[in-house]
């Protein structure tokens, strides 16, 4: 018999299972024809009796009378009160052959029976070769295509082979490559740490020799401070208000005397000492940085209580909003990729100019610092350009992986800001001059010099970035794990964590650079103070709801009131130092405010929403 592994098993065991079904075929009939053949042997052996009887009792032709012949039982010694009568001997004849007829008729019946049924299983058995014949033939086209699979398996089995090889010998070349970059990261950091020494080295020796230096300019300004308080000044004073003419007088004071202009070096040297005024040093081991000089400009805020314009700014919703110099330039961005300047006017927005060339959707505006700066010493543009723009930086992050930086009035010349690999969802400036930050979806924020428009910096942080702002030292950022962090612009590291609930949408740096505002998206507003690095106060009310991931608040100029819009179109305000809702406005917004902002001189207060809606408050 053939093995299994062998191409004719199959043949083999359909034909046995043949042979299995015609010999139970035959038992099954043979056990029939058993219970026939005994009934016919039966009958022959009747029918050859009867024709033995038969042929006895016919006489015999030359026998004359009957009593010269013998009978049977006369041969056979019988007495001839024995012997039948010829009669009865035909009624049973008569009678065994009516059961012969009938039993050879069921056996005829029989016969045809089984005749049909024969023919019946000769069909069903020629079918069953038929579909036999068929099967083969299946099976040999099935044969074929193993071996063709056969084939194929083993082709792969090559090809998995020499595939593995090579994964092998990347896995080698990477584990290589891995040891290398971990070699040459740990070089840099040592590098790091050594140049961050030799620059700290470099910064206290600088101090050291400026201190002495100061010193020794402090007593020489002290010994000329004693030398002129003992000179004696001639004052000369005008017409007084009693018409008493013109008089003179002379005093002792005991005040400096006011600087010729050959002392003006040692009036400067008199003023350094007593100035109360923030310096902003030096970078480590570096040039003096140019830094804005931000001069507060609102004494008290105005809480606004209706609404005075209301436009459709924008094609779609409107994103950014933020204010300009001297409170009467405002910028706008929307998902229209354009940023529209108004200018303020008494109760009015009027359109001022649009700059174009956003590569997608507008999530943030900023203003170059400059701007916000009210000291003609400071301007970079003359006073008259204030309402138009002319000369200022406007930065925008959009949605196509960049930022863009438009100069307004030099033919709203624009640079890009690219090297994100997501959304920018935030670009502020930086508050020294020609510097940038921008926060990401792709997980960084980068530091950015605007005059190369090139990226200085980049910081990787574990989650995406909705927001950022920027003090003298520090940059701060919210993100979507719930949590703020702080970076020192002068070092690589994160400095200090804040954890708050909610995902982060938005930042607002008070003046004074000494208290945060955040919005997040579990409908609170949270004041840190930055002093001590705590969560100082919670603003709730009841229908306030953040709308997106991007909805703004922010505090007025005087820190003293927050402001944020809410999903249901409404404005609230709450006191910052009572912690209680001080006014919910209600206007025209029909759908969730993105952003909001209050102008430096706390007199007007803009809203922007889903709506293409922008709506100026007073």
């Amino acid at each position: 018999m053939a093995g299994p592994g062998v191409p004719g098993a199959p043949t083999a065991r359909w034909k046995r299972h043949i042979v299995r079904q015609l010999r139970l075929r035959d038992r099954t009939q043979k056990a029939l024809f058993l219970e026939l053949v005994p009934a016919y042997n039966h009958l022959l052996e009747k029918a050859e009796l009867l024709d033995t009887f038969s042929k006895k009792l016919q006489p015999e032709p030359n026998s004359v009378t009957p009593t010269t012949h013998q009978g049977p039982w006369e041969e056979s010694g019988l007495d001839s009160d024995q012997v039948p009568s010829l009669a009865t001997l035909r009624v049973k004849w008569q009678e065994e052959e009516e059961g012969l007829r009938l039993v050879c008729g069921e056996m005829a019946y029989q016969v045809v029976e089984k005749s049909v049924a024969l023919g019946a299983l000769e069909s069903e058995l020629q079918e069953l070769q038929s579909r036999l014949a068929a099967l083969e033939v299946r099976v040999a086209r099935l044969r074929e295509a193993r071996a063709q699979q056969a084939q194929q398996v083993e082709e792969r089995r090559a090809q998995n082979a020499v595939q593995l090889e090579a994964y092998e010998a990347l896995r080698a070349h990477v584990g290589l490559r891995e040891a290398a970059l971990r070699r040459l990261q740990e070089e840099a950091r040592d590098l790091l740490e050594r140049l961050v020494q030799r620059k700290a080295g470099a910064a206290a020796e600088r101090n050291l020799r400026n201190e002495r230096r100061e010193r020794a300019k402090q007593a020489r300004v002290s010994q000329e401070l004693k030398k002129a308080a003992k000179r004696t000044v001639s004052i000369s004073e005008g017409p007084d208000t009693l018409g008493d003419g013109m008089r003179e007088r002379t005093e002792t004071l005991a005040l400096a005397p006011e600087p010729e202009p050959l002392e003006n070096e040692a009036c400067e040297k008199w003023k350094r000492p007593f100035s109360f005024k923030k310096r902003r040093g030096h970078s480590i081991g570096g040039a003096p940085e140019q830094r804005y000089q931000i001069i507060p400009v609102c004494v008290a805020t105005r809480l606004p209580t209706q609404a005075q314009d209301v436009l459709d700014a924008h094609l779609s919703e409107v994103n950014a909003v933020r204010f300009g110099p001297n409170s009467s330039l405002l910028a706008t961005g929307g998902a229209d990729r354009l940023i529209h300047l108004w200018n303020v006017v008494g109760s009015r927005l009027e359109v001022n100019q649009t700059l174009e060339g956003a590569g997608g959707s507008i999530t943030s505006v900023d203003f170059d610092p400059s701007v916000r700066n009210f000291a003609p010493v400071a301007w970079d543009c003359a006073p008259s350009d204030l309402h138009t723009g002319q000369g200022y930086q406007v930065l925008a992050a959009t949605y196509n992986q960049a930022a863009q930086l438009w100069k307004v009035g030099e033919a709203q010349s624009k640079e890009t800001l690219s090297g994100h690999k997501d959304k920018v969802t935030a670009a502020k400036f930086k508050l020294t001059r020609h510097q940038a930050v921008t926060g990401s979806r792709d997980r960084t924020v980068k530091e950015w010099d605007l005059g190369r428009a090139y990226c200085s910096r980049t910081i990787n942080v574990l989650s995406y970035c909705n927001d950022v702002v920027c003090g003298d030292h520090i940059i701060i950022s919210g993100h979507n794990d719930q949590k703020i962090r702080f970076w020192d612009s002068r070092g690589p590291h994160c400095t200090q964590v804040i954890p708050v609930q909610g995902r982060v949408t938005s930042l607002s740096l008070s003046h004074d650079q000494l208290h945060l505002l955040s919005c997040s998206r579990d409908n609170t507003l949270k004041v840190i103070d930055l002093r001590v690095s705590n969560i100082r106060q919670v603003f709730r009310a009841d229908g306030f709801k953040c709308g997106s991931d991007w909805t703004k608040a922010v505090f007025s100029p005087d820190r003293s009131y927050a402001l944020a819009g809410s999903c249901d179109g409404a404005l609230y305000i709450w006191d910052v130092d009572t912690g209680k809702l001080e006014s919910r406005l209600q206007g025209p917004h029909c759908t969730a405010v993105n952003a909001v902002a209050w102008c430096y001189s706390g007199s007007h207060v803009v809203s922007v929403d889903q709506g293409r809606k922008v709506v100026l408050w007073h």
